[in-house]
């Protein structure tokens, strides 16, 4: 287990070292929901959710099922299941209680399972050895990054609506750009925390 405090662990996964813009991981429904704050956020709420539940129960099992057993070499597809089980009730809550919420985010709420960036969080919490703890606080920070980057992204999108782009550039063109801008930007907070 290394020897970092859980807040800086926590603060690292929202800013040096944010799961989409520095590893780039959950980059497909980040470049499409991305163009409705409200949407937005709400999707990263539901991964901020489903990311620190899922790390929690890989966590457990991966340190409690699979290493004593000697199976760690199926802790890809075990995570996966676990992740894929998990949204999947959570799908199921978000469109019994909040039906708004499940239309406005469509097609991509299942999706949820495929984001990289959920299953990233997982593998570098046993990569990194992290402990229980440290495994839930950069949970709940690489979630909060995801969101963090998204709504940004979104704020910007809908400011470009008005803004005179070159036909070349619009859509996905002018989202790799600012998304380069914004690891940029993000970059800039390195010297503070950085837990490679």
């Amino acid at each position: 287990m290394v020897d970092i405090h859980p807040m800086i662990i926590f603060f690292a996964a929202i800013f040096t070292n944010n799961m989409l813009l520095s590893n780039f991981l959950g980059m497909c429904s980040y470049i499409v929901i991305s163009k409705d704050v409200e949407t937005s956020f709400s999707l990263g709420q539901a991964v901020t959710f489903v990311i620190t539940c899922t790390t929690a129960i890989n966590y457990f099992i991966y340190y409690y099922v699979l290493v004593p057993l000697d199976l760690e070499y199926i802790q890809f597809i075990i995570f996966i299941l676990v992740i894929a089980a998990f949204v999947q009730f959570v799908e199921m809550i978000i469109s019994r209680f909040f039906k708004l919420l499940h239309y406005s985010l469509g097609i991509f709420l299942p999706l949820i399972t495929v984001n990289c960036a959920i299953l990233g969080v997982s593998l570098f919490m046993v990569i990194r050895e992290y402990g229980f703890l440290q495994s839930l606080f950069f949970g709940v920070g690489s979630g909060i990054g995801w969101t963090l980057a998204i709504v940004i992204m979104a704020g910007i999108q809908q400011k470009l609506k008005s803004a005179p782009v070159p036909e070349g550039l619009k859509g996905a063109g002018i989202t790799f750009i600012t998304t380069g801008i914004m690891a940029l930007a993000f970059l800039g907070f390195s010297g503070l925390i950085n837990i490679q």
